[in-house]
């Protein structure tokens, strides 16, 4: 990799790094410190032909290669992301402007896990057979369909990059991935260690780009039968428009509001700490984090209490520090963002309780970064818009509900539906609520906490379809019923 002040982000196409055919490039900013730090290849459809071509040769090859010989290579591909760990970590850091601990506690070994999930679930594959009373059997094969359009976010960009890669090669295709443009570091990386695990050319082509350029025209192409996408609702619904009349499988996984439940007889020790992770890990700029906060009645003023004195302790600062909880947002653009439904709340009759601006003293080489402090904001309605819209940062509303009813109700009255979390030692009220709640994952007493195996996706606006475990090797392949005259 280049020097800081020159990056320079290629894309990885039939196994070679290159610009884009245009020379056009895109500036690369590292958020903690606003400062341009390199440039990103802006491919468009001219890069996205040659890459889905490449895809497209190396298809028949690697369909046929054994499932064995797949496994092997993506958990040497693991076994090399592992090797180059704190490399990764810190590039993780620098262009999403996350604290380093977390990449450190979560992007990176997540990214290694998803290739090692993958890698070992192809090996334990089963197929159905149904015996007829006309002296017949059917079975149903499971085939990969050819090249996976994989277009993944700037929030988590290594571990959603890897979760889409690792089971569309594993079952057998082939893919078109395109990373964000905001944060491509991790991704360019990948690709070097692609070849140095020696996966076939072609199997996995990384294009950079935009999205109105590079995303559209891997939804739009006649060659790629199937898209994973992860991202906003708005670019999700663009997809679909694009997506649907071509008949391609897909898969979207959007935005969210989600509503962390937290009744009177909770573990409120457990339940303060879960939800300051839910609030404010990644500056809140995870689709899964709890932004809307119902609190029973009876604790609402001791719950207050306390979850604002531990708000106020974490630290703001340099994502390179350890130490620090709460880094930079990914862009200037989405902090006024930001910015602007912490103003919108006041307007609304909201309540700016803690945080609300930007840091007043930063370290001189942040002084210029884009950080927000840790926001909560209380006395809003559920017609608010701060209550209703996605503002994906640091920013939570606190309400309180006086029953189950109550809670169930505020917990579903939004357009999102991808995940919540009910805090509460009533085992009967526990699954009571999370059967109501309109969500995907409904999480009791614990937050993020994800087994590889279950179905992760959203209800409503937060997307169409599954993916993980089972879900995602259907996903990826198409069912073919066999039957065989005895």
């Amino acid at each position: 990799m280049s020097r800081d002040s020159d990056i320079e982000i290629l894309n990885f196409i039939d196994g070679e790094l290159g610009s884009a055919s245009s020379g056009a490039t895109l500036d690369l900013f590292e958020p903690a410190t606003g400062e341009r730090v390199g440039r990103v290849a802006a491919s468009d459809a001219t890069d996205v032909d040659r890459a889905v071509a490449a895809a497209k040769r190396a298809f028949p090859g690697w369909s046929r290669t054994p499932a064995a010989e797949r496994s092997r290579l993506l958990l040497r591909l693991a076994d090399l992301i592992e090797g180059d760990f704190e490399n990764l970590i810190e590039m993780e850091s620098r262009d999403t402007g996350k604290s380093i601990s977390l990449a450190r506690k979560l992007d990176i070994p997540r990214a290694v896990l998803n290739f090692r999930f993958f890698a070992t679930a192809i090996l334990h594959e089963q197929a159905e057979s149904h015996a007829t009373d006309q002296a017949a059997v059917n079975y149903t094969l499971r085939q990969p369909l050819g090249v996976a359009g994989l277009i993944s976010p700037w929030n988590l960009p290594l571990y959603l990059l890897s979760w889409k890669i690792a089971p569309a090669i594993a079952t057998g295709n082939t893919c078109v991935a395109k990373p964000s443009e905001l944060t491509p570091r991790t991704a360019m990386r990948l690709s070097e260690l692609v070849a140095e695990a020696e996966i076939p050319r072609g199997v996995i082509n990384i294009v950079h780009g935009r999205g109105p350029e590079a995303g559209a025209a891997i939804s739009g192409h006649p060659e790629v039968p199937l898209i994973s996408f992860t991202g906003g609702t708005a670019t999700g619904e663009i997809v679909a428009r694009t997506a649907a009349p071509m008949f391609k499988k897909l898969s979207l996984e959007l935005g969210g509001k989600n509503p962390n439940v937290i009744f009177a007889d909770a573990d409120l020790d457990e339940a303060i700490a879960g939800t300051l992770r839910s609030s404010f890990w990644n500056q809140g700029e995870i689709c899964l984090c709890g932004s809307r906060i119902l609190v029973e009645r009876s604790i609402f003023d001791e719950f207050m209490k306390r979850f604002v004195e531990e708000t106020e302790k974490l630290v703001v600062g340099d994502p390179l520090d350890d130490a620090t909880d709460v880094g930079a947002l990914i862009s200037r653009e989405h902090l006024d963002k930001v910015l602007g439904y912490v103003e919108l709340a006041r307007e609304e009759g909201g309540e700016i309780v803690s945080g609300g601006k930007r840091p007043g003293s930063l370290p001189p080489r942040i002084a210029n970064g884009w950080f927000l402090e840790p926001t909560i904001i209380t006395g809003l309605g559920s017609e608010c818009r701060t209550f209703q819209e996605e503002i994906f940062g640091p920013v939570v509303t606190v309400t309180p509900f006086d029953d189950e009813d109550e809670a169930v109700r505020l917990a579903n009255d939004v357009r999102y539906g991808l995940s919540a979390s009910v805090w509460t030692s009533n085992l009967g009220r526990a699954h009571r609520v999370a059967a109501r709640i309109d969500s995907g994952t409904v999480w009791v007493n614990t937050w993020l906490l994800r087994d590889l195996r279950t179905a992760f996706g959203g209800m409503k606006a937060s997307g169409v379809g599954r993916e993980g475990g089972r879900w995602s090797l259907e996903f990826f392949t198409e069912p073919k019923t066999v039957c065989v005259k005895l």
